[in-house]
């Protein structure tokens, strides 16, 4: 069984892994045992983030590029080739969120997040697929959203990108699956971060939103999601290809479920 999750000798890539989501899923890899690569464009996440991986004896190698620059991701992964070794897990988390009307938000606005979001896991994967496609085996996870299943108020330029990134994993998986290359999506719930911390107390609206509409009755663990992560790198998920895992407690599946109205 541990044979199925052992990730020895494997080069992982997380964007964006300074923190959070990102960061839960690059220590679940480095602890099955990946070579651990962190990406990002700030130099102090970087510097700081390797304090935090350090703590749960994790050697994490950090670089800075932008993903949304073809020539950045290009020299970027071109470094670690040299310096780590070839790209065998690629986990596309770098994302950003402008909450913000449709009639309000400017066109450059709505543009910025469909390149971060959507475009830049394009670009980093079509740079790592070759590689992969010639010893004919890897692994690309897109971390999808509940947003790329519904809509919400303020998120217009999020949703429309994180919907467009789980059609961009189907036809990922259409093209290069016949390469033994697993191509997947994971699809987070509400999950205790920092960033959502203030919202995350009894009272507050969003707070009793996600708890009366999440059958599980609790957020979610940035753990939740690294796991998930570790299962569709592994062997285990080798069969599994073009699919978007949900870590959401239960809420897409069942997104009318409201605490003690159906606990009959």
């Amino acid at each position: 069984m541990n044979e199925l999750f052992d990730l020895s000798g494997k080069v992982a890539l997380v964007t964006g892994g300074t923190h959070g989501i990102g960061m839960a899923c690059g220590k679940a890899l480095a602890k099955a045992g990946a070579k651990l690569c962190i990406n990002d464009i700030n130099d102090e996440k970087l510097e700081s983030c390797k304090a935090e991986y350090a703590k749960d004896g994790i050697d994490v190698y950090t670089i800075n590029f932008n993903v949304c620059s073809e020539e950045g991701v290009d020299k970027g992964i071109s470094q670690i080739e040299a310096e780590v070794g070839p790209v065998d897990i690629l986990v596309n988390n770098a994302g950003i969120i402008i909450r913000v009307p449709i009639l309000d938000m400017p066109v450059s606005e709505f543009e910025k997040v469909l390149n971060v979001d959507l475009v830049a896991p394009l670009i980093v994967a079509k740079r790592v697929a070759p590689g992969m496609i010639e010893r004919r085996g890897g692994k690309i996870i897109n971390m999808c959203s509940m947003m790329s299943v519904y809509g919400r108020q303020n998120v217009s330029a999020y949703a429309a990108a994180k919907g467009g990134l789980k059609l961009l994993t189907a036809n990922m998986c259409c093209e290069w699956a016949k390469y033994g290359i697993q191509i997947n999506g994971i699809g987070p719930g509400y999950i205790a971060t920092d960033q959502t911390a203030p919202i995350r107390v009894d009272g507050h609206p969003f707070n009793d939103l996600v708890m009366t509409r999440t059958p599980a009755n609790r957020w979610g663990e940035p753990e939740d999601v690294g796991n998930a992560s570790l299962f569709l790198a592994s062997k285990a998920a080798n069969f599994v290809n073009g699919h978007v895992l949900n870590v959401d407690g239960g809420i897409i599946a069942n997104f009318g479920y409201v605490k003690g109205e159906n606990d009959i």
